[in-house]
């Protein structure tokens, strides 16, 4: 298949391998900061073809993984409300809450349903014009335009029904505070998806201020281990850069169109990530002139959140620090068909992904 099968070339692959390990010198910590590249990386086996000096951990790049148990507290308390239905992304179903969640409230009678973007969300608002419909709007800069597009054509079509409960979150801050926190690192592999909204100038920082280097790569073996030896010559001559291996759909400046879009609708604030807490200016809160579409103004509800499994290490895991491996519940207690950490339920999550593709378990 056409620009997949190229990026899968076995000869290719191979060479790359070598010229990685006939470049590696030292010891070197490279943060995957997607969900996506976490999943490919274990399903190709990435790490089975680096020199053990190489070392790939996982970083904050699951949007259901990083987002809080009060969120999704909050959204079943909305469930049971009898005028509300509640579109969702398939992935939030099954996040556990404090006491249950919402795919429990579902089989219990809860109006939830699974939808795949928020116009189709929009659409059930349309047609039920009794009930209000909520959209739990969560991801990073690679979904956030969708809902922007969203709540202009709410507006403009005049459905006074349909509102959303805000959990997107924008990435450069929550790199920042993994450096500032002394996270150790040898550089970035930057997300693909936010950068081909973004543009990869959202990254320039990193280098700039902090000396570390960053490539935007693509989701395929050839793509990730291209990436991997761009970093490695990066380190290796002591001049960190920001780089675009993932050419074919990222540019520097990134599409105008959606980011303007989301700066319409949207304007940052502070908001909390599972594992770090409350990141300044991480968030994209509604601006005034559309409050009217925000679901924690128009369903108000008490929410009283316990907090996460103690013996749960999905913060660690997301701030790089542990692996999925090193927790006590993983593959006992915690499986993806019983997940008790959040970083157990999304196929971006790194312990879903270790559970599926490491042999070991």
């Amino acid at each position: 298949m056409k620009y997949i099968e190229e990026y899968r070339n076995r000869d290719i692959i191979r060479s790359l391998a070598a010229q990685i390990k006939s470049e590696a010198g030292r010891e070197y910590i490279f943060m995957e900061v997607c969900g996506g590249h976490t999943a490919a990386i274990h399903r190709f086996g990435i790490p089975s073809l680096l020199p053990p000096d190489i070392r790939l951990v996982s970083g904050p790049g699951c949007p259901v993984c990083v987002t809080s148990r009060e969120y999704i507290d909050r959204v079943i308390a909305c469930s049971g409300l009898k005028d509300v239905i509640v579109a969702t992304f398939g992935d939030l179903l099954r996040i556990p809450g404090s006491d249950t969640s919402m795919e429990k409230k579902k089989a219990a009678g809860a109006d939830i349903r699974v939808v795949l973007s928020a116009l189709d969300a929009l659409s059930l608002a349309a047609g039920n014009p009794e009930k209000k419909v909520l959209f739990p709007a969560i991801g990073f800069e690679t979904t956030a335009p969708g809902t922007a597009v969203t709540i202009k054509e709410a507006d403009r079509a005049g459905v006074d029904n349909f509102f959303i409960l805000s959990a997107h979150k924008i990435m450069p801050p929550a790199m920042e505070i993994l450096i500032k926190d002394g996270t150790r690192l040898d550089g970035f592999i930057c997300p693909g998806h936010v950068a081909a909204v973004t543009g990869s100038k959202i990254f320039g920082f990193i280098p700039e201020r902090y000396g570390l280097g960053c490539v935007v790569t693509g989701f395929e073996p050839t793509d990730l281990l291209q990436a991997i030896y761009m970093l490695v010559k990066q380190v290796n001559a002591n001049k960190p850069e920001n780089q675009i291996q993932y050419a074919r759909a990222v540019t520097f400046s990134g599409n105008e169109t959606a980011v303007n879009l989301m700066d319409e609708v949207f304007v940052t604030g502070d908001d909390y990530w599972r594992g770090f807490g409350i990141i300044p200016g991480s968030g994209l809160k509604l601006r005034p002139e559309y409050e009217r579409f925000d679901a924690e103004k128009a369903m108000p509800v008490a929410v009283k959140t316990r907090e996460d499994e103690k013996a749960c290490i999905c913060g660690e895991i997301l701030r790089g620090l542990k692996t999925p491996d090193q927790c006590v519940l993983f593959g006992s207690r915690c499986r993806p068909d019983n997940p008790v950490g959040a970083c157990m339920v999304s196929n971006e999550g790194a312990c879903n992904t270790f559970f599926k593709y490491r042999s070991d378990v």
